[in-house]
């Protein structure tokens, strides 16, 4: 299907990308083998025209891609639409797709490490109750802060796709060290919104770290229990 949207991700040197287009909810991978004009240098926020294809079930890629607002290069049109594919372009063509779906796959994240985590936290919360080192009142606290912090990046999602007034990546951090960093990493996979940002992913993880360690030093009476009180 014939569509058309911005460039939003390039890895020059993986020579690699995604596309992202109002008519797909996927952003859409491409690499530069695909372009049209091989002499272009894919940009970051380029408009470009492509044709969505699936295969194998994976996410949607773009093949015979080219710049909106450029002559399409007559002789590689005329090629493909004139000459048959011969065995070995087939055999090669399909090499590509597969190679192309693999490193898509790969940029996702695994389960593993996050599934691990929430098993761990789920565990030292309810360790924290049956010790009444936790109230129970505080795991409907913490409910209340993970969907406060899914709105919140929600919110955020929309904001930058409007131009609008942002959320601080530090208001962020903070819903996910008062221990609302479940519902942003659902948050980030659900909005697509900042998981491929490294610098912030770093800041994520660290906030992590300091709420489920801050949590397991309470529930392991490593802290007073005066703390509560004050």
């Amino acid at each position: 299907m014939k569509r058309q949207g911005r460039l939003v991700r390039w890895e020059p040197e993986r020579g690699f990308g995604f596309i992202r287009s109002p008519g797909v909810s996927a952003d859409v991978f491409v690499h530069l083998r695909d372009f049209l004009d091989r002499q272009l240098k894919p940009q970051v926020g380029m408009e470009l025209s492509f044709e969505e294809i699936h295969v194998g079930g994976k996410g949607p890629r773009a093949m015979a891609v080219h710049a909106v607002g450029t002559a399409q290069p007559q002789a590689r049109q005329t090629e493909a639409r004139r000459a048959p594919a011969s065995p070995h372009a087939r055999r090669t063509a399909a090499d590509s797709r597969r190679r192309g779906e693999a490193v898509h796959s790969s940029s996702s994240p695994s389960m593993l490490p996050i599934g691990v985590l929430l098993l761990g936290y789920a565990a030292l919360l309810g360790y924290g109750v049956w010790t009444a080192r936790l109230p129970p009142l505080a795991l409907g606290v913490l409910l209340l802060i993970n969907l406060l912090t899914v709105v919140i990046y929600g919110v955020d999602k929309s904001a930058a796709q409007a131009g609008r007034w942002r959320t601080a990546e530090s208001t962020l951090h903070l819903l996910s060290l008062m221990g609302g960093w479940p519902g942003a990493w659902c948050a980030q996979r659900l909005f697509r919104h900042k998981s491929r940002k490294a610098s912030f992913m770093a800041g994520y993880w660290a906030t992590v770290l300091l709420n489920m360690a801050a949590v397991a030093a309470w529930v392991g009476k490593l802290l007073p229990a005066s703390l509560l009180a004050s």
